[in-house]
């Protein structure tokens, strides 16, 4: 049984376990904090793993600091989930797009609660941010439907996510030139205030991404009434496509008072940011990616990142990684002749086949 310890980690250790079928023992969940054990929104999630998988033992300490979980078979299923609005949608429904493909039966979900906070990633990040990774891996056919949005605190949100297509293990993957931008598309939301304000935000962000020269269109979503959740909320959203597929992707949204023109500039000059940072994804893409070419064929893929996309928890997932498979990553400078900035990543594939798939 492999054992850790504290609850930064927790998704990607239960995610890593369940996909691997090994046994997993975290203590020592904030046991030095006034407030020990799991919080509400990670025993929420623990239940939806549960759900989606038939026969895992979950076994929980009575201070709650204690987590041993012995994961059972992935089944898939249609299930209806309420998420707590002390985290958004996107804490319970980034997990599942690990584990949707490799589900006994298709996945359908409908998730309640926040849509987007300051916190996790947003429903609409993941949907025109982390689908067209899956797309490369010959995962498609993903779907992602927004029926509601809700805003911090109150949330009232629901979306529906659909995942028809089963594989086996993914596509190895080669991704070694840094793509050209092609066209700047985005998103501006808002629930339950002034319809000018999501006018505002998308001025303020085409001033500034003018110096791209590239073809910017940004939508406007005013939710209104029932489809506005519970609570008074704004956000934006911009993404960098480029010919080959991937993308690039930044948000945002607006906290008490703050002004949605300050809003608008800050999530551009962050896209500008992260378009400089080179490489093929982006930091919140990094880690689905390498977790699906380790669970690729028993070949090596290699993808390019920035230098400054590796933060801590990209470390923190390659030695996770190599707890659960032995294997290594290698990485290396991008070009050695030159001043570049990226890195080469090489991963060797498992051969990872689901257990589901074999019982089915």
């Amino acid at each position: 049984m492999l054992t850790f310890q504290g609850h930064e980690y927790l998704r990607q250790r239960m995610v890593l376990a369940t996909l691997l079928g090994k046994p997993l023992k975290v203590e020592k969940i904030r046991s030095d904090l006034l407030e020990p054990g799991l919080k509400d929104y990670e025993i929420s999630f623990i239940r939806l793993l549960d759900r989606i998988t038939n026969g895992s033992v979950m076994d929980i300490s009575y201070t709650g600091t204690t987590v041993i979980y012995r994961p059972g078979m992935l089944v898939g299923g249609t299930h209806n989930h309420t998420c707590p609005t002390s985290r958004g949608i996107g804490y319970f429904l980034e997990p599942m797009l690990y584990l949707a493909p490799f589900c006994k039966t298709a996945m359908k979900i409908t998730f309640a609660g926040v849509t987007s906070n300051e916190t996790d990633n947003s429903v609409d990040m993941i949907r025109t941010s982390l689908f067209p990774v899956m797309q490369k891996f010959g995962i498609d056919r993903m779907e992602l439907r927004i029926v509601r949005r809700g805003s911090p605190p109150l949330g009232g949100g629901e979306v529906v996510f659909s995942a028809p297509h089963l594989v086996l293990q993914p596509k190895t993957l080669h991704a070694t030139t840094t793509p050209k931008i092609l066209k700047i598309r985005g998103i501006a939301y808002s629930t339950r205030v002034s319809p000018t304000i999501v006018n505002r935000m998308i001025n303020a962000a085409r001033e500034v991404l003018k110096v791209t020269e590239c073809e910017t269109f940004i939508y406007s979503d005013v939710a209104r009434g029932q489809d506005a959740g519970k609570s008074p909320g704004y956000g934006i959203l911009l993404v960098a496509e480029t010919k080959s597929g991937w993308c690039y992707s930044t948000e945002d949204v607006g906290a008490a008072g703050a002004v949605p023109e300050d809003l608008g500039e800050k999530v551009a000059k962050q896209l500008l940011y992260d378009i400089s940072l080179g490489g093929v994804v982006g930091r919140n893409q990094i880690a689905l990616a390498l977790t699906f070419m380790i669970l690729g064929k028993e070949d090596v893929g290699r993808i390019r990142v920035g230098r400054d996309v590796i933060d801590d928890k990209t470390v923190q997932l390659l030695r996770d990684i190599y707890a659960f498979t032995g294997q290594q990553i290698i990485i290396k400078d991008g070009d050695e002749d030159t001043d570049s900035n990226d890195l080469m990543i090489s991963v060797k594939g498992i051969g990872f086949t689901s257990a589901s798939k074999k019982i089915a």
